[in-house]
């Protein structure tokens, strides 16, 4: 069967799965201090829907999943979801984005059920910073789940943490040396304006060159230089630098620095919809079509999609320009 390509000529092959928009922790990049519309829990996809539309992922290409939320490990039974989906034929890596809070109890769980890669949020080693910004955030609970993760043998371990001028931009070298001393790849994101720019605070955006003068900063005796010659880090968006031997940092610069040239990937909301670009509101109910057309008409539907995948996205520094949709409801 011919591969998944866009009008670019883009191989998709990576498909992020939210699991839930339901989340443990409230933060002020996410969500707001108070309300928000959550899918009602009859629209949420069982995990014979979320396997039903995977399989037809893989029969077009697709050989990446990553399970994303809201926060995932709170949709119960995630393992079970897990181990159903390592069963789809095609599939040769799951990954899991999460806050971490939850990990210390289920890293071990998930990596046995077949989780091959990790992404944890941190996005300050400090605890009331880390309050702060989470709002309802234990930072103990999170380095617990860090060295569960770690113990758990996970292919990939990385550390996630959305950069913001003025807050974290003093911790940008110790977060890099937490992660590397526990055997983790630390990563910098620029703040994206999601939510019609209702949470994005323009002059707070810590750009791409910002980081990477920050981490010459932090360690002036090495050069700063494109990894070209590690292994392969991923299906993500993720651009990764080398300070010395075998210290490897990835920053994700979705503002100042597209990446959309490149893009592999698409989005499955946690009710089914088929979202080709973060930066739209525009998507597809693979649901519906499933219940009333069944597979081929699924796999029709996200060739009809892809096919006008757009160009690239059009966020704008100032906070512009963004879709109406929070990032809780497509999973980042």
């Amino acid at each position: 069967m011919e591969r998944l390509r866009d009008q670019q000529g883009r191989a998709i092959d990576y498909l992020r799965v939210s699991v839930t928009d339901r989340c443990n922790y409230r933060c002020t990049y996410c969500l707001p201090a108070v309300g928000i519309n959550h899918f009602d829990r009859a629209d949420i996809l069982s995990f014979e829907e979320i396997c039903a539309l995977a399989r037809c992922f893989a029969e077009l290409g697709v050989t990446r999943l990553r399970l994303t939320g809201g926060e995932p490990t709170v949709r119960r039974d995630l393992c079970d979801l897990v181990r159903m989906l390592r069963q789809i034929p095609g599939i040769r890596e799951i990954a899991l984005s999460t806050n971490g809070h939850l990990l210390a109890e289920l890293a071990q769980p998930l990596r046995h059920a077949g989780v091959d890669r990790l992404n944890v949020s941190l996005d300050s080693l400090r605890p009331d910073r880390f309050a702060a910004i989470t709002r309802r955030g234990e930072l103990s609970r999170v380095l617990a789940g860090v060295e569960a993760a770690r113990a758990a043998g996970f292919s990939s371990l990385k550390i996630n943490t959305v950069a913001i001028k003025g807050f974290n931009d003093d911790e940008v070298g110790a977060l890099c040396n937490y992660a590397w001393s526990h055997d983790a790849v630390p990563r910098f994101i620029e703040q994206m304006p999601m939510s019609d720019g209702e949470l994005y605070v323009p002059g707070k955006l810590l750009a791409a060159a910002e980081i990477r003068r920050l981490l010459v900063a932090a360690y002036p005796q090495h050069e700063l230089l494109p990894d070209t010659a590690g292994k392969p880090r991923g299906a993500g968006p993720a651009r990764y630098w080398r300070l010395g031997a075998d210290r490897v940092v990835g920053i994700i610069s979705a503002m100042t620095e597209h990446f959309c040239d490149t893009c592999n990937r698409v989005r499955l909301s946690a009710s089914g919809a088929l979202h080709t670009c973060l930066a739209y509101d525009d998507a597809v109910d693979l649901r519906a079509v499933l219940a009333t057309e069944g597979r081929e008409g699924v796999m029709a539907t996200i060739r009809r999609a892809v096919a006008v995948k757009r160009d690239g996205h059009v966020f704008d520094t100032i906070g512009i320009g963004g879709p109406r949709k929070s990032m809780i409801q497509i999973g980042g």
